[in-house]
C-alpha cells in the first residue's frame, strides 16, 4: 500500500480529531486523548472552523503556494483590520495558521513590501550589464588584474595606492577592484617580503649554470654543498616561484607525473578471442586465471583452465607461489587431457586450434609466450586480454 509520507498522522487520527471537535472538544483535551501534539490539533481546528471537516480530511501533504497579493490582502485584513485569523484563512483560502503568522510579522515589521518573494521573476532572463562609462569605468591598471583571474591582494592594493597618487578617490578604486578597506591598509602595512633574500643571487647563478636551468632538489644540494646552508626543499621551490623560474627539462607538460608504464614490452599475442567467449565445441576456447587463498599457514595459489563451451575446469595446478613454474606446470598438463585427434590439429592463428585466454597480469608477460612457442603452439593476444592458442 502507497503511504504519503509528507503526512505524519493518517486520515483515522483526523476523522477522530473531528469527532471531539464537534463534541465540544477543544484542541488541548483533543491532543491529550489522541496522543498527539497540541500546535497539530490547534492547526486542525482552525481548518474545521475556516473550511470545514472535509477540508480537513482532503490534505494530502502538499505544500500551497500563495501569491504576493494574497499574502499582503490576508495579512492586511488581520493586521489592518481586525479580522480573526480563522476568517482570514477562509477568505483568502489559507490552508495552513504557520504562513498567515509569518506574513502579519512581516507586515507589521516591513510594510506591504516585506511579504514579496527575493530574487528575480521565475522565467525572467537576466538582462546584460551595459559597460561602465566614466567614472564606473575599471581603469586599466586594475582591469587587468581582474580579468586575469584570482588577483592577488597585495597586487591590488599596489595598483590601488599608485593611482589614488594619481588623485583618484579612494572609495571608488576600492569598490571597483573588490578590495576592502581594511585588507588594503593592511597590505600597504605588511607588504609581502621575499623569501631567503640572502640566498637569491645564489639561487640565480646557480639555475643559469645549464641551458634548460635545474629543479630545486639539485639547487639546494649546490647550496648546502657549497655555501653550507641550512634550507630546506620546499622552501627553494618557494623561492623559485616568486623569482619567476623554472626547469624546463622533462617538463613535456604543465603537469608532469610521473609514468612507470614502459608500454608493451617483449613478445605478445595477436588478439584471437576478440572477447567472444561463446564457443560452439569444446577445446575450442578457454580462459585461465589465478586465484589467491588465504590458509592459516600461509597462501596458496590455484590455476585453472576453464572450457568455455562444456563448462569444466579441463586442468589445474596449485603452488604456493604464482610464479612460472605453476604456468608451466599448467600447460604441460593440457596435451594429456586433450582429446585424441586434437593435437594432430594444424596450429594456426585464429580459432582452428584450441585458444586459451589469459589476463593481463604477470603470468601472461614474455615468459608465458616463450612458454608457448617452446610447446610449439600458436598464441595471440589483445589489451584487455591476452589469448593463446594451445
Amino acid at each position: 500500500m502507497r503511504v504519503d509520507l509528507r503526512l505524519k498522522h493518517d486520515v483515522e487520527a483526523r476523522k477522530a480529531a473531528i469527532e471531539l471537535f464537534e463534541r465540544g472538544h477543544g484542541h488541548k483535551s483533543a491532543a491529550a486523548a489522541l496522543s498527539i501534539p497540541r500546535n497539530t490539533v490547534a492547526q486542525w481546528l482552525y481548518i474545521c472552523r475556516a473550511f470545514g471537516s472535509e477540508v480537513l480530511l482532503s490534505m494530502d501533504g502538499k505544500q500551497a503556494r500563495y501569491t504576493y497579493e494574497q499574502k499582503v490582502a490576508a495579512a492586511s485584513a488581520v493586521v489592518d483590520g481586525g479580522m480573526a485569523k480563522p476568517d482570514a484563512m477562509r477568505e483568502f483560502g489559507v490552508m495552513s495558521l504557520a504562513p498567515l503568522e509569518r506574513w502579519c510579522r512581516l507586515y507589521r515589521e516591513g510594510g506591504a513590501e516585506a511579504p514579496r518573494p527575493k530574487g528575480r521573476p521565475k522565467g525572467s532572463v537576466s538582462k546584460p550589464r551595459a559597460q561602465a562609462r566614466g567614472r564606473g569605468r575599471l581603469p586599466k591598471k586594475l582591469r587587468a588584474l581582474v580579468e586575469g583571474g584570482r588577483a592577488l591582494t597585495g597586487a591590488k592594493a599596489g595598483a590601488v595606492s599608485a593611482l589614488r597618487a594619481e588623485g583618484h578617490g579612494l572609495g571608488h578604486l576600492l569598490e571597483c577592484a573588490g578590495l576592502p578597506r581594511s585588507s588594503y591598509y593592511y597590505a600597504l602595512s605588511y607588504p609581502g617580503r621575499p623569501t631567503r633574500p640572502g640566498l637569491r643571487e645564489a639561487v640565480a647563478e646557480i639555475f643559469s649554470r645549464t641551458a634548460n636551468g635545474c629543479g630545486h632538489r639539485q639547487i639546494v644540494m649546490c647550496l648546502r654543498g657549497e655555501l653550507g646552508a641550512v634550507i630546506a626543499d620546499k622552501t627553494v621551490l618557494k623561492m623559485m616561484r616568486e623569482m619567476g623560474i623554472r626547469c624546463g627539462i622533462r617538463r613535456e607538460t604543465d603537469r608532469h607525473r610521473y609514468d612507470s608504464c614502459k608500454g608493451v614490452v617483449g613478445g605478445t599475442f595477436e588478439n584471437a578471442v576478440g572477447r567472444d567467449f561463446a564457443a560452439d565445441s569444446p577445446w575450442r576456447k578457454m580462459g585461465t586465471d589465478v586465484t589467491e587463498f588465504k590458509q592459516p599457514w600461509g597462501k596458496a595459489y590455484f590455476a585453472p583452465v576453464y572450457d568455455f563451451c562444456s563448462k569444466e575446469m579441463v586442468a589445474w595446478s596449485t603452488s604456493a607461489s604464482p610464479n612460472m613454474a605453476q604456468q608451466t606446470a599448467l600447460l604441460d598438463r593440457l596435451p594429456a587431457k586433450m582429446p585424441e585427434g586434437q593435437t594432430d590439429t594444424p596450429q594456426r592463428h585464429g580459432l582452428a586450434v584450441p585458444a586459451c585466454g589469459v589476463d593481463g597480469g604477470g603470468s601472461s608477460g614474455p615468459a608465458w609466450c616463450r612458454a608457448c612457442r617452446g610447446r610449439a603452439t600458436a598464441s595471440a593476444t589483445s589489451r584487455p586480454s591476452r589469448s593463446s592458442g594451445i
